[in-house]
C-alpha cells in the first residue's frame, strides 16, 4: 500500500541546509496499524505531511496504492487526498460554526454524491464513533475527545484505503485518548490501514509496529510483540 524509497526532504534558510528526513525506506502493508514516533525535530512531522501528499520529497520515491505520488499534477494529488487518504489531527481542523454533521459532510461535497447520500453516510460514520446524539452540535458544544471523534468520522467519509492520525490524543484528557485509542483499535481490526504519529509511548504501544525517528533517520523498526490492547469489556 505504501512503499517509501531513499527519501530524503531538506530545506535551506539562507546558506544553512537543513535534513529533515535522510535516506529512509519501509513498506507498510494493507491493514497494518503503524506507530511512528520521535523527538521534537526527528522528521515525524516532516514524513507526514509526505505521506499525506501535502508535501514532496527532495530526492527518493513515494508510492501510494501503486501510484508514484511525484508524477502526479495538483489536481490528482488534490484527489488522492480527498479520496485515498484520512486525515486526523491533533487540533481537530472542525468548522467551528458547522455541526458534527455537515463537518463530516465536507470531504463529500467534492465527489460525485447526492445530498442524500452525503447525509445518510455522515450519519452512519457519527454512529460509529458513539456520536448519534450528537450531529447537530457545533464543535464548541462538544468536549475535546467527542471533537476527535467527529475529525475521525470526518476521515472515514470518503472510504480512505489509509487514515494518518497525527497526534490524535495530543489535546484531550487521559480518558477521552484511550476512547479515541478504542475507536482506533476497532477502525483497524475492521480493516482499516492507520498510520500514527505520537510522541507518547503508552499511545504508539497499541500499534502493531513502531517505527523510531532521530535526526530524520529510521533508528528502529520493529513489530509490537508487547502490542498494549484495551480490554474487551471495555467497548
Amino acid at each position: 500500500m505504501i512503499k517509501v524509497s531513499h527519501l530524503t526532504k531538506t530545506y535551506k534558510t539562507g546558506e544553512v541546509e537543513v535534513i529533515a528526513l535522510n535516506d529512509i525506506s519501509f513498506e507498510i502493508e494493507k491493514g497494518e496499524f503503524v506507530s511512528i514516533m520521535g523527538p521534537s525535530g526527528s522528521g515525524k512531522s516532516t514524513l507526514m505531511h509526505i505521506l499525506g501528499a501535502l508535501d514532496i520529497p527532495t530526492k527518493g520515491e513515494y508510492w501510494l496504492d501503486g501510484k508514484l505520488i511525484a508524477n502526479l499534477d495538483d489536481d490528482e494529488l488534490a484527489e488522492i487526498r480527498n479520496k485515498n487518504i484520512g486525515f486526523v489531527f491533533q487540533a481537530y481542523n472542525l468548522l467551528s460554526r458547522t455541526s458534527a454533521l455537515k463537518n463530516v459532510m465536507v470531504p463529500m461535497m467534492y465527489g460525485d454524491i447526492s445530498k442524500e447520500e452525503r447525509m445518510e453516510k455522515a450519519k452512519r460514520y457519527l454512529e460509529r464513533v458513539g456520536l448519534s446524539d450528537r450531529i447537530h452540535h457545533a464543535p464548541n458544544q462538544l468536549s475535546g475527545g467527542q471533537q476527535q471523534r467527529v475529525a475521525i468520522a470526518r476521515a472515514l467519509a470518503m472510504n480512505p484505503s489509509i487514515i494518518l492520525a497525527d497526534e490524535p490524543t495530543g489535546n484531550i484528557a487521559t480518558k477521552q485518548a484511550l476512547e479515541i485509542m478504542e475507536i482506533l483499535e476497532d477502525l483497524n481490526e475492521q480493516g482499516n490501514t492507520i498510520l500514527m504519529i505520537t510522541h507518547e509511548q503508552e499511545i504508539a504501544e497499541y500499534a502493531k509496529r513502531i517505527i523510531r525517528l532521530r535526526d530524520g533517520r529510521i533508528v528502529e523498526d520493529k513489530n509490537n510483540g508487547n502490542r498494549r490492547l484495551l480490554p474487551k469489556n471495555s467497548k
